[in-house]
């Protein structure tokens, strides 16, 4: 009778495995692009691994996938919504940075055997938080994190790199430290769309993962190219990509410049996560949660400048 137990209970894992969830709503932004906008939820409890953009792109020879959501389960469900559209070929799929919410759904990528692609750095960086985010993902989601895991890059991409997909071109660039150390942007030539990873947040407060300083450069470098419209790691995809960049840099700007007062003043970091940029906080979302931990993860270092 046991064993018998043991035999339905690992039917019915493998069933909820391979079930086939909802296909994920996308939303056509351009001739071929597609991109499905996550929720705004924060990493903690209570998380369902949906809450970035994910996207993907139809050449005529397959497709690329850009980002994949944040479990398995989203990634079939992207995958699924793929396959309503278009029988080519998943040729690419693309990481632009190493975040769990962006990964993790490259597991129901895998048998279709593309190139996975990302920065010179993601692989590395994959393997030094796997087992944190294993562990995390696991706590935050319980069952609905069945099947996920860790596929790294297979091709990197050191400085710029374009990738061919029939009638269209991607170019993909990689960047210095700023959100991360793995920071990637994708620029369709066909119709001139930007996809910005965590580079870009609309309506969802920025998270400092990385470098600020660095990023504000990389905004300033982003703010000079001319793009048709830009799909942002968290948020609407918007056609007016400088009015978007300009509140990012707007709120970086403050948090960092009131940072370095309250340590001028001598404030502890607990009164700085009150205060700092606190005249933000009307205008992202999850601002609470996430500029005290943006303040938690920069005073330290920028106690040494």
């Amino acid at each position: 009778m046991q064993l018998i137990n043991r035999w339905l209970c690992a039917c019915f894992a493998i069933a909820a495995l391979t079930a086939q969830a909802e296909p994920l709503s996308v939303t056509k932004v351009a001739d071929g692009l597609y991109v499905h906008q996550g929720v705004h939820e924060d990493l903690s409890e209570g998380y369902h691994g949906d809450i970035c953009n994910i996207s993907f792109v139809i050449g005529s020879k397959g497709v690329a996938v850009i980002d994949t959501g944040g479990s398995f389960k989203t990634g079939q469900a992207l995958h699924d919504a793929i396959r309503k559209i278009t029988p080519l070929p998943i040729l690419y799929v693309i990481n632009t940075h190493v975040h769990p919410d962006h990964i993790f759904g490259n597991a129901a990528f895998v048998a279709d055997k593309p190139v996975f692609v990302g920065h010179a750095k993601l692989a590395d960086a994959m393997t030094l938080r796997a087992d944190a985010y294993m562990r995390m993902n696991q706590t935050w989601m319980g069952d609905a994190f069945a099947g996920s895991e860790i596929v790294k890059p297979t091709l990197a991409v050191q400085d710029t790199l374009t990738l061919d997909i029939g009638d269209r071109k991607l170019i993909l660039t990689a960047y210095p430290k700023a959100h991360t150390n793995t920071d990637i942007t994708v620029l369709d030539s066909k119709t001139n769309t930007l996809w910005t990873g965590d580079l870009l947040f609309i309506e969802r407060t920025p998270s400092v993962d990385g470098d600020i300083k660095g990023w504000l450069t990389v905004i300033d470098q982003l703010k000079q190219l001319k793009v048709s419209e830009v799909v942002p790691g968290h948020g609407t995809p918007t056609k007016d990509a400088q009015a978007a960049f300009g509140k990012e840099q707007h709120y970086l700007e403050t948090l960092l410049t009131d940072i370095r007062a309250s340590i001028k003043k001598g404030e502890v970091m607990e009164k700085t996560m009150d205060t700092a940029a606190a005249s933000e906080k009307n205008n992202w979302v999850l601002f609470d949660i996430v500029n005290r931990r943006n303040v938690n993860n920069l005073y330290p270092a920028l106690e040494w400048e």
